[in-house]
């Protein structure tokens, strides 16, 4: 009896492509799979041929699946699994389906009565959260803020109202090339008791990972954030009764 085709959600690394991300039973799972739904395929090669993919790579089948995807094509993207062959999808970098257009294609599988199995791997927002000290109990990523300086701190403003009414950690990122500006508007703006993190380069050499609350940060130099991977969390004090 032939197995009922799986869509395996592969992790990759948040750095370089050559850096083990995949528990090895894990690895073991895909290492068979020729059809591949990536966000860019030449660095999809590159994570592909780190997994031990035994099918050359240049003869893969990789669509591709990023923010200028037409929606409308989703489904064909799926005709392997229709054709009985598992496939992979992964992202970029991190974890696949999460903050990435992936998802809806998942929504799709589950649809279909596909299988679908997610694999073990490095995700930025989880990391950051755990090493940030907020609440973890209850948390919200919002995804990119504003650009514009004025609308990025109403946008601060309001995550940490939020944070303070409903005791939510608030996750969200910035083009790394304004991520210092983020850090300045944050730390000028936020209450001195809310807590602040930065989870920079996270897994790679240069990790660093800063999280007091705006009152000591307004105390300390700003580190330097430009062109780097940053996850900011944010949590504001709760008011005891």
């Amino acid at each position: 009896m032939t197995a009922a085709p799986i869509l395996y959600l592969i992790p990759t690394p948040l750095g370089a492509p050559d850096t083990p991300c995949l528990l090895p039973h894990e690895q073991a799972q895909i290492t068979g799979l020729t059809d591949f739904v990536v966000e860019a395929e030449k660095t999809a090669r590159a994570h592909l041929k780190h997994l031990g993919i035994t099918t050359p790579i240049r003869t893969l089948n990789l669509q591709a699946l990023n923010e200028h995807t037409n929606p409308q094509i989703l489904p064909d993207l799926l005709q392997p699994l229709h054709q009985g062959r598992s496939m992979g999808l992964l992202s970029e970098a991190g974890c696949p389906a999460v903050a990435d257009p992936g998802a809806n294609l998942v929504a799709l599988a589950h649809a279909g009565g596909f299988e679908v199995r997610p694999l073990v791997g490095p995700s930025s927002l989880l990391l950051a959260l755990m090493a940030s000290g907020a609440n973890g109990q209850n948390f919200a990523f919002k995804g990119y803020l504003p650009a514009d300086k004025a609308q990025r701190i109403s946008a601060l403003k309001a995550l940490e109202q939020r944070s303070h009414q409903h005791n939510e950690t608030q996750l969200f990122i910035e083009t790394p090339y304004r991520n210092d500006a983020l850090l300045a508007d944050a730390v000028a703006t936020l209450s001195p008791a809310t807590r602040l993190c930065t989870a920079c380069d996270l897994t790679l050499p240069g990790q660093q990972i800063i999280s007091q609350t705006i009152a000591q940060w307004r105390k300390s130099s700003l580190p330097d954030l430009k062109k780097r991977p940053t996850i900011f969390v944010l949590h504001a004090a709760q008011t005891r009764t």
